[in-house]
């Protein structure tokens, strides 16, 4: 995968909108009446109080603190940034809270200290966790981290996992297995160099000596040199642990020889040479974020049987630590567990890299944008693969279950598999789809409203995210200006701004459209205006002639007139085919709704023609089509006209003879909720639906407006399709993450 580039506008944008920070929170319950609030507070509150004062275990029950994470932070060692303080590391806490919940339906919320005093902290997390089912340190500087940890280990009833340590020892250690399984080497009998005498590497030689690694074996080197017996400078008690009976004092005479280097230290601290030296089948581990010790291309100049894997994400085997955390806490919570200890680590590391050699799932490949195959470019599974939320949690609660950890042991094991997998989001798995297939396609957009700061920001975020070229409309002068005042001076001469007065091909443009509508009551002059001046119209020109591959307008005309333009250039109308579908997100659930752009008022052919058309939409999407024709009636009752094209359109399929399950006319409720369905055992979807057919477009305009601000519902679309080019037309209310999610539907259509 390319490098993408972040702005700091960008950045800070994305933090500010649509509400500042990550997450909120939101009642589980129901909070509208007064019996509602009497239950959820006083009088009925006191009643799983006085069960929790009896039988402290039914917490678990009667709370959240079962599937509840504290992050806690002072901000001593923020990413790379370093001692920023408790207040700026706020935003790196709620990342990780907002990764807890998106890759393992972990709840989280994060706590920045204000104090550097050890003891201060560890008083603080112990006195507040009754309330947490795990504590998860993060950036906490060392040597501070290991008495904090160890002592809160030693205090704490609930796990307490410093992420920075084990985090990266988890990835790292199943990595290594691989990697020595493709050497054809045995962790017992290796040598392993490992540079960064910090937190995280002196848990990755812990865990490693755990899982068999001989001490004599192991050297680690600080900025100092080696770390060996007798040192005396720079030394204290968890680098003493760790010192070596050898001779070698610097880091390239601990490499000669060595079968393994890990590096969590900085940038350049491999030579070439050093790599040299190293023993045959060598595995390099370059950890430093964000530029590793050496680069894999450095090392396979000079070695090709040597396997690399670094922390970033546009290399082969990146050790991160969204692989474990998640997991391990997922599966720790699960069993009400005591700690998460090294067993337990052990485990998640094995799982990881058991499923590393498997065959990789074709939505897998498809997200990292090339065919996988366990190998020496894939030791270690990637963050988009959706087995790792039902492979490692269950390995994990296993070794808390044989270890004593678990208060609670799970007795289905396959039941909680089945448990895990329905805690997938298919939305997200849908957007990286999308999203790789649009990086893969490299098309050339056109962002056809350049006057437009947020189409501006759109289409330089599609080119900096390595999607393909972004080419924008507009003057050339007014585009500069704009990106200047929306801080992305830096992009001014990135971006490709085309209009018809610098296109060597305006006159193509105009006898091609004369041609369309000199019977349409359109004269040459009508057709100048339309080619020349306005956007629209010389977009879909571009579009016709090849010029670009793909466009997406819409965000400062009202669609309805926008189709109307792009009509004078593509058969875009609803006799021709066209159709535009809206998708739905909200709760881990996808829903389409057709036809929100084209149709007004369509009859039954119209609306089978709709389902077909919303079908193949949904299989583009990776959804196996479910389509139901919805109504304020179902199956005939109440009758009423207007009812009555729904009852008829199912039958148009019929005789069509579709590939894809159908069923109506019913009301939204049947066809979205199971229990609703069974009342009509005959019905034919074999699951809920995910496209519904509504009766025109004004109730399908209804339909997902209402959803988007009353719900908070994720609306991508309308997605044009039946056009005979790449087309997308977004709503004048959209942000700039919505016109780039045109952008990437529209690129996923370019063949």
């Amino acid at each position: 995968m390319s490098k993408s580039r972040i702005s700091r506008e960008d950045a800070l944008a994305f933090h500010l909108e649509p509400t500042p920070g990550k997450f909120e929170i939101k009642a589980s319950v129901p909070m509208t009446t007064q019996r509602d609030l009497s239950l959820a507070y006083s009088p009925g509150v006191a009643v799983p109080c006085e069960e929790i004062f009896e039988n402290p275990e039914t917490a678990y029950d009667y709370t959240n603190k079962g599937n509840l994470v504290a992050v806690v932070s002072n901000g001593t060692a923020v990413l790379g940034l370093g001692n920023l303080g408790a207040l700026a590391s706020k935003p790196v806490m709620e990342g990780k809270s907002v990764l807890f919940k998106r890759f393992a339906d972990v709840n989280s919320i994060d706590i920045e200290l204000d104090t550097e005093d050890p003891e201060e902290i560890i008083k603080a997390v112990r006195l507040m966790a009754p309330t947490f089912g795990g504590i998860n340190l993060e950036d906490i500087k060392a040597p501070e981290c290991f008495i904090i940890e160890q002592r809160l280990k030693e205090e704490c009833d609930i796990p307490v996992f410093h992420d920075d340590q084990h985090g990266t020892a988890v990835i790292c250690a199943a990595g290594l297995i691989n990697a020595l399984h493709i050497s054809g080497k045995k962790i017992e009998e290796v040598k392993i160099v490992l540079n960064g005498a910090g937190a995280a590497g002196i848990a990755c030689l812990e865990l490693l000596k755990s899982m068999g690694a001989r001490h004599d074996n192991c050297i680690m080197c600080d900025t100092k040199g080696v770390i060996y017996q007798g040192r005396k400078e720079g030394m204290n008690q968890w680098k003493s642990a760790h010192a070596a009976n050898t001779s070698a004092r610097t880091l390239a005479e601990a490499m000669e020889g060595a079968d393994v280097f890990l590096g969590v230290s900085v940038k350049g601290a491999v030579t070439q040479e050093m790599v040299k030296s190293m023993g045959a089948n060598a595995v390099i581990f370059a950890m430093a974020n964000p530029d590793p010790e050496i680069t894999p291309e450095e090392v396979h100049e000079v070695r090709e049987d040597v396997i690399v894997a670094t922390g970033r994400s546009d290399y082969p085997n990146q050790v991160n630590n969204v692989l474990g955390f998640p997991y391990l806490f997922r599966g720790a919570l699960d069993i009400h567990a005591r700690a998460i200890n090294d067993e337990m680590k052990i485990a998640c590391a094995e799982a990881l890299a058991k499923l590393a050699r498997q065959d990789v799932p074709d939505e897998v490949a498809m997200a990292y944008g090339k065919a996988l195959s366990f190998g020496r470019d894939y030791i270690i599974p990637t963050p988009f693969d959706p087995r790792l939320i039902y492979v490692i949690p269950p390995a994990v609660a296993q070794a808390g279950m044989e270890t004593g950890a678990a208060r609670r042991p799970i007795v289905d094991m396959d039941g909680y598999e089945q448990q895990l997998k329905a805690r997938l989001d298919p939305t997200a798995s849908m957007l990286r789809a999308l999203h790789a297939r649009a990086r893969h396609a490299q098309a050339r957009m056109l962002f056809a409203e350049g006057d437009d700061p947020r189409v501006l920001r759109a289409a330089v975020s599609y080119q900096r995210n390595g999607l393909g070229e972004a080419l924008v409309v507009g003057r050339e002068a007014d585009v500069e200006e704009k990106l200047r005042a929306a801080g992305l001076g830096d992009a001014v001469g990135e971006l490709k701004v085309v209009n018809a007065a610098n296109t060597e091909y305006l006159q193509d443009y105009k006898d091609f459209l004369y041609e369309r509508l000199q019977r349409k009551g359109m004269d040459q002059q009508d057709v100048h205006r339309l080619a020349a001046r306005d956007r629209h119209v010389f977009s879909a020109l571009m579009l016709a002639h090849g010029h670009v591959d793909a466009m997406v307008t819409g965000a400062t005309r009202k669609s309805a007139h926008v189709m109307e333009l792009i009509n004078h250039v593509f058969d875009a109308g609803p006799s021709d085919g066209a159709v535009g579908t809206t998708a739905v997100l909200l709760n881990g659930r996808i829903v389409l709704i057709s036809d929100t752009l084209v149709h007004e008022w369509p009859d039954e052919n119209d609306l089978a023609d709709i389902a077909e058309r919303s079908a193949e939409v949904a299989r583009d999407l990776g959804l196996e089509p479910r389509v139901a024709f919805v109504s304020f009636s179902t199956f005939g009752y109440p009758v009423s006209e207007r009812a009555e094209k729904m009852h008829l359109a199912p039958k148009v399929l019929e005789k069509r003879g579709v590939d894809f399950e159908f069923e109506g006319e019913m009301t939204v409720d049947v066809a979205l909720n199971a229990k609703s369905r069974a009342h009509y055992p005959f019905a034919r979807l074999s699951d809920n639906a995910n496209i519904l057919v509504v009766p025109a477009r004004h109730s399908a305009s209804i339909s997902v407006k209402m959803m988007q601000e009353m719900a908070g519902a994720t609306v991508i679309g309308p997605i044009l399709s039946g056009v005979d080019k790449p087309v997308q037309i977004c709503s004048t209310g959209s942000t700039v993450n919505d016109i780039l999610n045109m952008a990437i539907m529209a690129a996923c259509k370019v063949k």
